[in-house]
């Protein structure tokens, strides 16, 4: 997959490495997901305490979850949390985990009324949009007037870290995942895909030109990932997806 990501292409790469994928995704980063996992639920439930809404009446889109890890996250500490994904067999494996909420959504043409969620959650998944501006306007629409977008993501780490790190993503990540997942191209396409990720400020960018605001980020762990947060404008119509 050259250039900008393929959502069929995507779509059947996921389908492929569902079964490993957990497995792989805790192997390959040493642990360290866990940590950026909660991270991001500690972001949400700071949302959650700032918009005096209870847990359980908090309503959450975590798109793009795959097995669903960071939705059982959200469920287990009390929110109405729906793991969403276009990739029926991630699903699956979600159900089979305890997710309770599921539902088949393309990030791009949401299948959700307006202004049904109070936050959206994608951990690991926009870099692998098709189409990001399109998507931040699908994302945009489904949230409540003041609702929350927290994104982790892979991102560009730290200069002096780079070198090291691009080492390990170019012929270290794709050798393993050969040997424990038999799958080297999906790995391949996971170090350039975030070989060729924007920056942090690009995010930022791509969040305020879709009509968000008070756009910020964390970088943990030397840069390697981002934890971007940022609040819906308002009513549907005044998103700026294309």
């Amino acid at each position: 997959m050259n250039g900008q990501p393929q959502s069929e292409a995507v779509r059947a790469m996921f389908a492929r490495i569902a079964g490993p994928y957990d497995r792989l995704n805790h192997l390959l980063s040493g642990g360290v997901d866990y940590w950026w996992r909660h991270l991001l639920l500690r972001s949400v439930q700071a949302a959650a305490r700032r918009s005096q809404i209870s847990n359980f009446k908090f309503q959450i889109l975590d798109l793009a979850c795959g097995t669903g890890d960071v939705t059982l996250l959200l469920q287990r500490a009390g929110f109405d949390a729906t793991g969403g994904d276009f990739c029926e067999p991630m699903l699956e494996r979600a159900r089979a985990k305890g997710v309770q909420k599921t539902a088949v959504a393309d990030a791009l043409a949401l299948p959700f009324p307006d202004a049904s969620f109070d936050a959206v959650t994608i951990a690991f998944g926009y870099r692998n949009f098709e189409d990001r501006p399109r998507a931040l306007g699908e994302i945009c629409r489904v949230l409540r007037s003041g609702g929350s977008l927290h994104i982790l993501e892979f991102s560009q780490p730290f200069r002096l870290f780079r070198p090291f790190y691009y080492l390990y993503l170019k012929y270290i990540l794709p050798t393993a995942a050969k040997w424990f997942c038999r799958d080297r191209a999906a790995y391949e396409y996971l170090s350039c895909s975030i070989e060729a990720f924007p920056e942090v400020h690009a995010i930022g960018a791509e969040l305020e030109a879709a009509g968000f605001q008070a756009i910020t980020w964390t970088r943990p762990t030397f840069g390697i990932v981002a934890l971007h947060r940022a609040q819906s404008p308002g009513l549907p119509q005044e998103c700026r997806g294309t």
